[in-house]
């Protein structure tokens, strides 16, 4: 009776692990993976052998006519996750309340973590990152700034150190909905474009090796603003296997930030936010289906 009372356990056990894991189906991509970076114009940017060759790859493709949403960095990290800006015009820390994108994927079983180089964890609500530096950044963590995640230690814990994307690769715990953030120094806002793109190369080329990171997965590779420009036009590319570009790999339909959050609710067939991402364009043109 133990034996079999334990037996059972196990199989418990191993249906639940099953079930946490289980992959939503869904109409392009079965995991989406943004990866952003910092105060950079579209055209230096294009400019960048990597970038460049990235998007000429089979399965790469610009978005030549994306444009960030306000200056400066918080309103558009904002955006991204919430559909609007929420009225934030500076850098300070914010706490939003309201439905995000967050919302919407616990509520279809869509699992999801945002990976954040130097991140401390445990829920941590700081502007930046103990003892005495200055890599990690609030202001482009918005997942930290929805009241609705910073107040429920269940969203709260699936804010993770960017180093947990190892590990998850290795386990193929990847998440359906990632989104990575480097560091101040990585993402170029405290160095440049030129040292964020010797990074992402080395970073990205090696884990592109890893079919748990790759399977069905949509990579999307943008910036937070442009270098104070006039107009806001940034550099935003699709990767990956869902990606089937035209012979020019290039994509000029307008999009902004809102339009990654009607790509994802698009894709599982979502509940909208009800703001901007209402009547954005999902970058769905050039993805074939699943």
């Amino acid at each position: 009776m133990k034996y079999f009372t334990f037996a059972t356990l196990l199989l418990i056990i191993t249906f639940i692990e099953a079930t946490m894991n289980a992959i939503v189906p869904g109409i392009y991509f079965d995991r989406i993976f943004l990866v952003i970076f910092e105060n950079t114009d579209y055209i230096k940017a294009i400019q960048q052998p990597y970038l460049q060759d990235l998007m000429n790859r089979s399965n790469g493709l610009l978005l030549s006519n994306y444009f960030a949403i306000a200056h400066p960095s918080l309103p558009n990290y904002i955006a991204t996750v919430y559909g609007s800006t929420a009225g934030i015009t500076d850098d300070d820390a914010h706490n939003v309340s309201g439905k995000n994108i967050v919302d919407l994927l616990e509520a279809n079983g869509i699992t999801w973590k945002a990976y954040m180089e130097n991140y401390p964890g445990n829920c941590f609500t700081g502007d930046f990152a103990p003892p005495d530096t200055v890599l990690y950044a609030r202001k482009h963590n918005p997942f930290i700034s929805m009241v609705g995640i910073s107040t429920n230690p269940s969203y709260c814990s699936k804010i993770v150190p960017a180093t947990q994307l190892d590990s998850d690769i290795t386990s193929n715990k990847v998440p359906q909905f990632a989104y990575y953030v480097p560091n101040q120094n990585n993402d170029g806002h405290d160095t440049g474009v030129e040292f964020a793109m010797d990074w992402f190369e080395d970073w990205f080329e090696s884990r592109l090796q890893k079919s748990s990171f790759t399977t069905n997965t949509l990579f999307f590779i943008t910036f937070d603003e442009d270098d104070y420009g006039d107009n806001n036009h940034i550099f935003s590319g699709l990767f990956g296997y869902p990606v089937k570009p035209p012979n020019n790999h290039s994509d000029d339909t307008l999009y902004n930030h809102y339009s990654f959050l009607s790509t994802v609710e698009e894709n599982w067939d979502l509940e909208d936010l009800g703001r901007n991402d209402v009547n954005a364009t999902p970058f769905t043109k050039y993805l074939k289906h699943n």
